[in-house]
């Protein structure tokens, strides 16, 4: 789907992929999306197998992932980069894009 003024950077496939690699992490991470029709933002959850899909990809903006320390950060990014997603990190977040803003760029983990 396109959004006025968004481009997608991230498939279903790669959501996906996201959602299974940490439904089975060893720890139960927070995480949490932003929409991008409506701009909510969910509040942090834990739960990776069905509230995470349960309204589908085609809208999340952005996922942030929770860390709790900076071996739990480095674990998570080390599986983001096999799955070779386009995100951020800011202290102990992780950011993973689905649609970035048409004039921006994105560098992928």
């Amino acid at each position: 789907m396109e959004y006025k003024d968004f481009q997608p950077v991230m498939n279903n496939t790669k959501w996906e992929e996201i959602r299974l690699v940490m439904y089975n992490y060893h720890l139960n991470l927070l995480w949490r999306t932003k929409d991008v029709v409506n701009n909510n933002i969910c509040e942090w959850d834990n739960e990776w197998y069905y509230h995470f899909s349960e309204d589908g990809y085609e809208t999340i903006e952005w996922l942030e992932i929770k860390t709790e320390d900076e071996m739990q950060k480095n674990d998570v990014i080390k599986i983001l980069r096999k799955i070779n997603v386009p995100g951020e990190i800011n202290d102990n977040i992780i950011k993973v894009y689905g649609y970035i803003k048409s004039n921006e760029y994105v560098d992928y983990l």
